[in-house]
């Protein structure tokens, strides 16, 4: 008698143990039937078989073959064959283990025992049946499997969650430990096997599978039919119901909501299930992720709550739009929060022993998808109680955030409830921060943005509506009264914030601290020196890039934090971003408040504390014209898109700065040449009040090339980029500064691997661009000062990063700002159609 053994790893007798069986199955009575009744009946069957024999064998080595052709395990056993045990075996663990003994498990094998039950489960079944993992190579937390891939849990450090992830984790080939007392000899039965047994390996679910879990609801002429969906709807993971009850989201044509809706819309929004386009499934599969039904949603604006959708779920367009017509909610430390309603109360913030009572935190952790404010303040509202307000939410996810006003009767109750909040939210002591300003990050919990005692000038500044009038009111000359509007305007530093993404109506990042900005500053540095040490490319370098991204949106708020990746990135969105906002809080302190009546003419009032004369220059003067053919044959025109733009001179001031260096000392320097300075109009009041300062770091990247340098360039295409804002904005600025080189220059084609020897002994840096002004159009100005206009050309450094040529001088001394040039940016080869 032949017999065939195969093992079943786990079965569960009547739901009461857990054992391993063999079953043994005899054939000779089955083998013996069939051949009897082959004898018998041999030449009929052939006969009515007609060659169906064949077709049979056939198809048993056909199907033979497939199974020998299905994922095996190191075992021999079909991947589908070993989910299956896998299946059983997870429920056979919840009758014979506690959760207190999967714990005491995974900590005996130097797995994490810690978290919530519903994670320690899986995480000890995959343990037991497959092995145990090793630790995440990049920060040696635990990794566990979440079915589709293997993810870490831990942290790199106090400001950033691990991210790293894969679809084949390592595991220990070691058998399974069981601490003393567990008691269950069951499970040690089970263990003790499996010594001679090598772990399958664990097939993980496909990750084309965008709707694994969803139940979606269908309704509506949509652009394909509903069965078409279906196949794809399930083809893809997920399942289509007839019935809105239970579906996770109900797809419609958008042309739905011009109809007016059907009952079936009608009846998701009472029940609140999300009513999204046919695009929500178009995109989810394109992108094999289910995408967020917020972004898709076409009618939960008809609903008192309004739309609704977090910025950073829209569109970047739209939600630019939004963030910049989003009203300021806080914008100082005396400011009561907006949303709080008790401002209109006359409600302000309660100070005590010099200490004003209102706070704003943040939180960005994107291996979290964490990116949060919170704020806190105590407001007194005359002849009624002390006010506690605390609001915490997602940036631009108002609907969702949770949030609360309560009134005290005693005050020192208040207070004790404001620093308990203080201290839940940051993890810190409230007395160390406020009086000493130390402060720990801790694990995902809030950092202090310190705000100062002034007005954000996106509020402060002159609003729409005034600045006609204020430029009536306004004793100026009117060219300079018409330049003071553009400086002391809401709109331009709106505009600027908003496109770096720092411009959140609940955080003002636009009237911080100088400690705070400073803080800022030495984690940029600190940041570029870890940089130096880290290999270009390995899991280190791609951890301190995250841990300082983490880090760096958490200090400067945005509303659109991403994952920085190269020294371009860190030099348009950190470095220019930090000398943006440093300069957007010099305006701030300038401008103030000009919120009231404009009548007592506030531009001449701002343009005296500037400290800085402006003066029209004649168009028909020899230094006008001198300018316009500098600009001229020095500019390029802009890419944008598709789209190029040249400049036009709207005017040219004349500029004396009671900061920095006069022109008459400058001008007795040796070497002396007239250069472009590239900057934002919203950074024009900084270089006006304090002259012009150098950069914050070196980077190697245009700009930062050379360290802490003023850098200006020899092409007015070089600063027009910089001055350049948006299409629909087409004003701007460039500068012109006399800058003395000394006697010693440096010629470098690429950045240098450090600058501190350069900036200790301030020797002035040209680098060169892969332009250059032809130099037989150089010319001499007054004072010996060289002019180096001439139409741009090609240089013998084709193959260098700066595209124009740059000059680093190290020491202010040596640079004075000389003239403002107001320019319009213009659309060329524009072709208008026909009305």
């Amino acid at each position: 008698m032949k017999v065939c053994r195969f093992s079943l790893h786990l079965f569960c007798d009547g739901g009461s143990r857990m054992d391993f069986v063999e079953v043994h199955e005899t054939r000779s009575h089955t083998r013996s039937s069939a051949e009897e009744e082959g004898k018998i009946g041999k030449g009929k069957q052939k006969a009515e078989n007609g060659g169906r024999d064949g077709e049979q064998q056939q198809a048993s080595k056909n199907k033979k073959a497939k199974v020998e052709g299905e994922n095996r395990d190191a075992n021999g056993k079909p991947a589908a064959e070993v989910a299956a045990e896998f299946e059983e075996f997870c429920k056979a663990t919840r009758q014979h283990l506690s959760i207190n003994e999967m714990r005491r498990m995974l900590e005996a094998n130097e797995q994490d025992p810690s978290g919530s039950d519903d994670a320690v489960v899986p995480r000890c079944q995959d343990m037991m049946f497959y092995g145990p993992l090793e630790k995440c190579p990049v920060c040696r937390h635990q990794v566990d499997c979440s079915g589709s891939n293997y993810l870490c849990r831990g942290a790199y450090s106090e400001w950033s969650t691990c991210i790293y992830t894969t679809t084949d984790a390592r595991r220990r080939d070691q058998p399974v430990k069981i601490p003393e007392g567990i008691g269950d000899e069951t499970v040690k039965e089970w263990i003790k096997k499996q010594e001679s047994r090598i772990y399958p390996r664990r097939e993980l679910t496909s990750s084309n599978k965008p709707f694994a879990g969803l139940v979606i609801s269908l309704s509506g002429r949509l652009s394909r039919t509903h069965q078409t969906w279906r196949v794809e709807i399930e083809k893809h993971g997920g399942k289509v119901s007839n019935n809105i009850i239970g579906a996770n989201c109900l797809v419609v044509s958008p042309a739905e909501r011009e109809r007016g809706g059907s009952s079936r819309v009608a009846e998701a929004m009472e029940r609140n299930i999300p009513v999204v386009s046919e695009k929500w499934l178009v995109d989810s599969i394109q992108k094999q992720q289910a995408q967020p039904l917020d972004a898709y949603d076409v009618v939960s604006d008809l609903i008192p709550e309004g739309r609704g959708i977090p910025w950073d779920k829209m569109d970047p367009n739209e939600e630019a739009l939004e963030s910049l017509t989003a009203q300021l909610k806080l914008y100082g430390k005396r400011c009561v929060y907006k949303d709080s309603m008790l401002q209109e109360q006359g409600g302000f913030i309660f100070e005590k022993d010099g200490i004003l009572y209102n706070y704003a935190f943040s939180l960005c952790d994107q291996g979290r998808g964490i990116n949060e404010y919170c704020v806190l303040q105590l407001i007194q509202v005359p002849e009624k109680n002390v006010h506690l307000y605390y609001k915490k939410g997602r940036v631009g996810d108002d609907p969702k955030a949770d949030e609360r006003v309560e009134e005290w009767n005693n005050v020192d109750d208040a207070l004790k409830e404001f620093v308990r909040l203080f201290e839940e939210v940051t993890g810190n002591e409230f007395e160390t921060w406020e009086r000493e300003k130390k402060f720990q990050k801790m694990p995902l919990k809030f950092y202090p943005i310190d705000m100062d005692d002034g007005i954000d000038v996106r509020h402060g500044g002159l609003s729409a509506r005034q600045l006609g009038v204020a430029a009536a009111h306004c004793k100026l000359e009117p060219l300079v009264a018409k330049f003071m509007k553009v400086l002391c305007s809401q709109e331009i530093y709106r505009y600027a914030m908003m496109e770096m993404g720092y411009d959140g109506p609940d955080l003002p990042m636009g009237m911080v601290t100088d400690l705070h900005l400073e803080r800022c500053e030495k984690e940029l540095l600190k940041f570029r020196e870890d940089l130096k040490k880290a290999p270009d490319s390995s899991d280190k370098a791609n951890v301190l890039w995250l841990d300082f991204t983490n880090k760096w949106f958490t200090l400067m708020h945005s509303v659109r934090p991403f994952i920085m990746k190269n020294f371009q990135e860190l030099a348009d969105h950190v470095a220019a971003g930090l000398e943006c906002i440093r300069d957007i809080n010099v305006a701030s302190r300038l401008v103030g408040d000009m919120s009231g009546a404009t009548v007592d003419d506030p531009l001449s009032d701002r343009y005296g504390r500037l400290g800085c004369s402006v003066a029209p220059l004649d168009k028909e003067s020899d230094d006008h014209k001198m300018i316009l053919k500098y600009l001229e044959t020095t500019y390029e025109p802009i890419k944008v898109g598709d789209v190029t733009y040249g400049v036009s001179v709207e005017n040219i001031f004349a500029v004396e700065s009671g900061a920095g260096p006069s022109y008459e000392e400058v001008k007795k320097l040796p070497n002396k040449i007239l250069l472009w300075c590239g900057t934002r109009s919203s950074n024009l009041i900084r270089h006006l009040q304090r002259g012009l300062l150098p950069s914050v770091c070196q980077i190697p990247a245009p700009g930062y090339m050379f360290g802490k340098a003023i850098v200006c360039s020899d092409a007015s295409a070089e600063a027009a980029r910089y001055g350049f804002t948006a299409v629909d904005r087409p004003d701007g600025f460039l500068l012109l500064a006399v800058v003395s080189l000394g006697e010693q220059i440096t010629e470098m084609s690429t950045a240098p691997d450090d600058t501190k020897e350069l900036e200790e002994k301030k020797v002035s840096v040209k680098g060169l661009g892969r332009k250059k002004p032809d130099e037989s159009q150089h010319f001499k100005w007054v004072d010996d000062v060289k002019v180096p206009s001439g139409r741009l050309v090609a240089s013998e450094h084709s193959d260098r990063p700066l595209e124009y040529n740059e000059y680093a001088v190290y020491d202010p001394k040596q640079v004075c700002m000389r003239f403002v040039v107001a320019v319009k940016y213009e659309e060329q080869n524009v072709v208008m159609g026909e009305e």
